[in-house]
């Protein structure tokens, strides 16, 4: 298996312009004209997530503006639903209800955490109500009713770890919030380890909400790795980075969430972040004159936002993505939806063309990686180019087919499984 992991696309792009998109070139099939299309978003406005997924409302925000602007889908205004999940998991659950049973929603988009996204994917998929999580996940998920915009681990661990492995050594120690998607990327990351040569020569969990790392950076310092892996989520977490700088423990380090998602290079001061490495689909910084116009449209609508992050854009992708859906069906009828989104859509996002797999309900997307430099800013140090969902394909996953309504696990793979560790 290559550095950059996967397979080529063998389909041809047929990408959808962003012009074509939000053209407004609709009839209205199943409703009054003026009746909304109603999508859920809960997202956290509040608690310890709250930095990170206000810039993914502004996503949602800036491609319901542009469609409604150039005439709304199959003649009609899309409205958003918006509750504030407070990164709190049992509200996400409740509000998810909330939103089928009294809003009457086309659609649900919910849960930054993973935890926050299986209480809320699990009512809309009771429901038979389409769910979307909009931003990097553990991957694995293969469900009739759930779809995803955001990196998984092949587009992400395996080019990120395999990078590292060949620029720095085999020695890597894991430091990973304690919770589903920690805990199911640091599995990801041994196998990543075994099949590239590495050494996994440390791991710790970390509570969510834990700010102190005195004592990590003290273990990281005598297991001397030759680089981190870190999936430190949340206000909290994000603190290891300037005491461990202060203690003079900086080690380059990969991540699939910072950066992209907390922008901790504009938040701390250099050095805290040098050499942070992060294989990414988009950050605001990305060189591409589409991520350039996507920032400066999203600015416009709020130009207070801070950084217009990865979830940003993977919340933009979601409302694109069930507009061609809705119009290619020509209803917003569940079923019809999900066989249209299962017919070969792509789209023109900010960072290049994506197409949505049938058989995973994951997209194929192009993945860089930046490297965070002396002064905190991001070079583009190498591209993967466009890397395909292909691990639920090899073990007989389509949804077009079957529905399988469950996770799998790197363990679930043979061929990964014989580096399973105790």
């Amino acid at each position: 298996m290559s550095r950059a992991t996967g397979f080529r696309p063998s389909w041809k792009w047929a990408v959808v312009p962003l012009a074509l998109a939000a053209a407004g070139l609709f009839s209205t099939t199943d409703a009054a004209a003026e009746d909304p299309i109603k999508i859920c978003v809960i997202d956290d406005h509040s608690g310890d997530f709250a930095l990170i997924v206000k810039p993914k409302t502004l996503g949602y925000e800036t491609a319901i503006a542009e469609i409604n602007e150039a005439g709304g889908v199959l003649g009609r205004q899309l409205e958003m639903v918006f509750y504030d999940g407070q990164s709190d998991v049992k509200r996400h659950q409740e509000l998810a209800q909330k939103c089928i049973l009294d809003d009457e929603v086309d659609v649900i988009m919910a849960g930054a955490t993973s935890s926050a996204r299986e209480a809320a994917r699990a009512v809309a998929v009771e429901n038979e109500v389409i769910y979307w999580h909009n931003n990097q996940g553990e991957g694995g998920i293969a469900d009739k009713y759930s779809f995803f915009t955001g990196p998984i681990p092949e587009q992400q661990i395996l080019t990120g770890v395999s990078y590292m492995i060949e620029k720095y050594g085999p020695k890597m120690y894991i430091l990973a919030a304690d919770y589903g998607f920690g805990q199911v990327s640091a599995l990801w990351t041994h196998a990543a380890a075994g099949l590239y040569g590495g050494e996994v020569v440390g791991e710790e969990f970390i509570p969510l909400g834990n700010s102190d790392f005195a004592a990590t950076i003290a273990n990281i310092q005598k297991a001397k790795p030759d680089f981190g892996v870190f999936y430190l989520v949340g206000g909290a977490q994000y603190n290891y980075y300037p005491q461990a700088a202060a203690a003079g423990a900086n080690i380059p380090a990969v991540s699939t969430v910072n950066v992209q998602q907390g922008y901790e290079h504009k938040r701390y001061p250099p050095p805290a972040l040098v050499d942070m490495y992060i294989p990414f689909a988009f950050v605001e910084e990305t060189p591409t004159d589409s991520a350039r116009a996507f920032v400066e449209k999203a600015r416009a609508i709020n130009p207070d936002e801070p950084y217009i992050n990865q979830m940003t854009r993977c919340a933009y992708v979601a409302i694109h993505m069930m507009a061609l859906a809705w119009e290619r069906a020509g209803t917003t009828e569940t079923q019809a939806t999900i066989a249209a989104l299962e017919s070969g859509l792509s789209f023109a996002a900010p960072e290049g063309p994506v197409f949505l797999d049938p058989a995973t309900h994951h997209l194929t997307m192009d993945i860089r990686m930046g490297r965070v430099n002396e002064n905190h800013d991001l070079e583009f140090v190498h591209d993967f180019g466009a890397i395909e969902p292909w691990w639920l394909r090899t073990l007989g996953v389509n949804l077009v087919r079957t529905d399988e309504a469950r996770q799998f696990l790197p363990w679930d793979d043979p061929r990964l499984a014989q580096y399973k560790t105790e």
